[in-house]
């Protein structure tokens, strides 16, 4: 019952009142909370964590202070979530996909689904678990969800414009994008975003099967020369934002009224932060010259890579999770018309990164 209120509350928006009463002035009663993240501080999803915080600080009149651990300092990016669970944090925004097999029902969300873009991956999920309610998190309380644009490959020294160019590569990824990368003929090397700029730069892998926000918001164009849209068969990753649940049980209910408040609205801001990176990130990788060159597959192309990976993909979850007892199926029906419903709605790319200028922009740092 308490997770079917929040989600209800949160999929309506209801606001709610917010809290009357003032500071008690003794420092004794005011809720101190942990937050982990495993994006870098210059992120713009690690400062709309910050601003997530200062809201909920704000609204409840000092009564809560968070403490905010980026970078992945107080627990690593795999291990936020148990984190979470045990303590160690609070709060923490990670990965699903990083604990894969874990969490058998978000991980639908992560194979492509032809999103177009952030925002529509990033509403979309939050649709899907509200709907589902999947008891794989049920040992922590959900704030709200956020996912990416759809993958392209990045290749440092090997341009790839047809399946062929694939095979013998080795490709960063994680979760279903290493399934992706492996049915499409090359190989999977399971790695982090933190990782991943060194592991191309000491050549360990060829590239990574990736959003294009990591060209900027992780700097990894200054290590590759190619990028390959591959948008239809570019999968997505779902990220959570969690707290502990005993915690959660601990705050008064005008104080849990705020987190759910201050939640629902920063779905869409993760959204267009997501959009706003996927220009910004192939905009810097051009601005660095040098030859570098964006890769779009012809129309025959692209449906061979569809067919080749996706298709047998999906079949393949259907099949293994309804064996385990999951209405895979519906999952998937649900999932699709979502990603239709929203693409429908989507903002252009260009409100996106107004939004974002105007009020990120002094926090964009390259």
């Amino acid at each position: 019952m308490k997770k079917r209120l929040f989600t209800l509350m949160l999929v309506l928006g209801i606001t709610g009142q917010f809290l009357s009463g003032g500071c008690t002035g003794d420092d004794t009663d005011v809720i101190r909370l942990s937050y982990s993240n495993f994006f870098p501080s210059t992120h713009l999803n690690s400062v709309l964590a910050e601003k997530w915080i200062e809201e909920i600080e704000e609204r409840t009149d000092g009564r809560v202070k968070i403490a905010y651990y980026p970078g992945g300092t107080l627990t690593p990016a795999d291990g936020i979530f148990d984190g979470v669970e045990q303590g160690i944090s609070d709060i923490g925004m990670s990965v699903f996909a990083y604990n894969m097999g874990r969490f058998p029902v978000a991980e639908l969300v992560d194979l492509p689904h032809g999103y177009p873009n952030g925002w529509v991956a990033t509403m979309a999920a939050n649709d899907y678990y509200n709907h589902f309610q999947p008891e794989e998190i049920n040992s922590v309380q959900p704030m709200y969800f956020h996912a990416h644009g759809p993958g392209v490959i990045i290749t440092k020294d090997k341009k790839v414009s047809t399946l062929d160019d694939l095979s013998g590569l080795v490709l960063r990824a994680t979760g279903v994008g290493s399934n992706v990368v492996s049915e499409l003929g090359a190989q999977g090397y399971g790695a982090g975003q933190g990782e991943a700029y060194e592991l191309m730069a000491r050549g360990v892998v060829d590239g990574s099967f990736t959003p294009r926000e990591v060209l900027r918001g992780w700097n990894q164009a200054e290590v590759v020369q190619y990028v390959t849209n591959c948008t239809e068969v570019g999968n997505t990753t779902m990220m959570y934002v969690v707290m502990n649940e005993n915690k959660w049980n601990q705050l008064p209910e005008d104080i849990q009224q705020v987190f759910i408040d201050v939640s629902s609205e920063w779905i869409e801001k993760h959204g267009m932060v997501w959009d706003y990176y996927d220009k910004a990130g192939i905009d810097y990788f051009l601005s660095l010259g040098q030859g570098r060159e964006v890769i779009d597959l012809s129309e025959e192309e692209s449906q061979l890579w569809v067919e080749t990976a996706v298709d047998p993909l999906i079949e393949k979850y259907i099949a293994d999770k309804t064996a385990r007892g999951h209405d895979a199926a519906e999952y998937e029906d649900y999932l699709n018309e979502r990603v239709d419903y929203w693409s429908e709605r989507t903002p252009g790319l260009e409100d996106s990164v107004a939004w974002v200028e105007q009020n990120l922009g002094d926090y964009i740092t390259n």
